[in-house]
């Protein structure tokens, strides 16, 4: 395959809104849309295919088409078009291509249906702000979102650590740094502990992935930085039982304590279909610690209270995925069934609909999901 047939199946992608793009040997072209994925009238991949793509992308960054490895990170660009974070792996020897979509333009708060409570969020001096949820579900663009509205309201020194670069933001009225892992530094411990040397006011860790990425961004936070990060956990509770739990037995006190003391938010993220069938939308719990919250995080007995202060919380800009999802269903943006099926508490979630007169909304009154079909190609 030449580069520029997969240019071209890029360029499908992106013109037709998916947030996947897949080539396994043995398939046609696979590409997400809404959850589902759908494929591409192109051809059955074979061996060949495969490995001349993982060429064409691992020369794009590295300048070689060296492929002795078993797996690898990385990102592709068309220029003025869309980038690519991909991942490039192995399976019964044959290489398995991975690309996820990464629009040009980092989209506002607005565009991306999140609560305006986390603007504020963003205008925070210092701390340690936590975005999660599971793969797929919004992290890296509420992240960059994050990131952009600092860039374009005050005049900070930002430094991103990434691996790989996913969003390529342009200067406003702060200073961005972009380091890659592999390419501008060899690990986001190292990347950090030079991060606090530069001179920075915001700092943003891709992911937190081991014991001593933890510890230094939590360092940080101490130190009077404003630190940015993302998780893969479902929940605020799960969220500062994972954190935790990357430290040793003996030190988990300590680390509580350290927690209570500098986490300002957890945003936790899940994608639900809209009610008209048409795109996702993102359900957010917002957690912002409150002095109640972090006894809660001191006290491991206490944690499993965290939920019931979030619901209580509202006036201090807080609110839970079942309260969220409740609005989303009063603005009509999800159905009822969508959001009995997406609710944390389904029981309560009917009973709440029930009390506010909602329950004369009938379940099958929900549209029916779309059938993927293939995607027509000029290929």
């Amino acid at each position: 395959m030449e580069r520029e047939t997969l240019d071209r199946l890029l360029r499908v992608g992106l013109e037709k809104g998916a947030s996947d793009i897949h080539f396994q040997v043995d398939y046609l072209p696979l590409y997400r849309f809404h959850g589902e994925l759908v494929e591409l009238r192109f051809k059955i991949l074979t061996p060949e295919d495969t490995e001349a793509i993982a060429r064409i992308l691992v020369d794009s960054v590295t300048g070689r088409e060296d492929l002795d490895f078993t797996e690898i990170d990385l990102a592709y660009e068309l220029s003025e078009e869309g980038r690519f974070r991909v991942n490039i792996s192995k399976q019964r020897g044959h290489f398995n291509i991975v690309l996820r979509v990464i629009p040009l333009q980092v989209r506002s708060f607005e565009e991306l249906n999140l609560p305006g409570s986390l603007r504020e969020i963003a205008d925070l001096r210092r701390g340690y702000i936590l975005v999660t949820g599971a793969t797929g579900m919004g992290k890296s663009t509420t992240l960059a979102t994050l990131i952009e509205a600092v860039n374009t309201s005050r005049k900070a020194k930002v430094i991103t650590i990434e691996d790989p670069i996913e969003f390529v933001f342009k200067p406003d009225k702060s200073v961005i740094t972009q380091r890659e892992i592999g390419i501008d530094t060899p690990s986001f411990p190292e990347a950090l502990r030079a991060a606090l040397r530069q001179d920075p006011d915001v700092i943003m860790v891709g992911e937190m992935r081991d014991l001593e990425t933890v510890d230094t961004s939590l360092k940080a936070a101490e130190t009077g930085h404003l630190v940015f990060s993302s998780i893969h956990t479902s929940d605020a509770v799960s969220t500062i039982a994972r954190v935790v739990s990357f430290f040793p037995a003996e030190e988990q006190s300590v680390v509580r304590t350290r927690l209570a003391e500098n986490l300002k938010a957890v945003i936790s993220l899940r994608l639900v279909p809209t009610k008209k069938q048409t795109g996702l939308i993102p359900v957010v719990e917002i957690l912002e610690n409150t002095r109640s919250i972090q006894e809660c995080i001191r006290d491991a007995a206490r944690t499993s209270e965290i939920p019931e202060y979030i619901a209580r919380g509202r006036s201090d800009r807080m609110q839970t995925f079942d309260q969220h999802l409740l609005d989303l269903v009063h603005a009509n943006k999800v159905s009822v069934e969508t959001a009995l099926v997406a609710a944390s508490n389904p029981t309560d979630f009917r009973t709440q609909l029930a009390m506010e007169g909602e329950n004369a909304v009938s379940l099958r009154s929900a549209p029916e999901p779309l059938t993927p079909v293939e995607i027509e190609s000029d290929f």
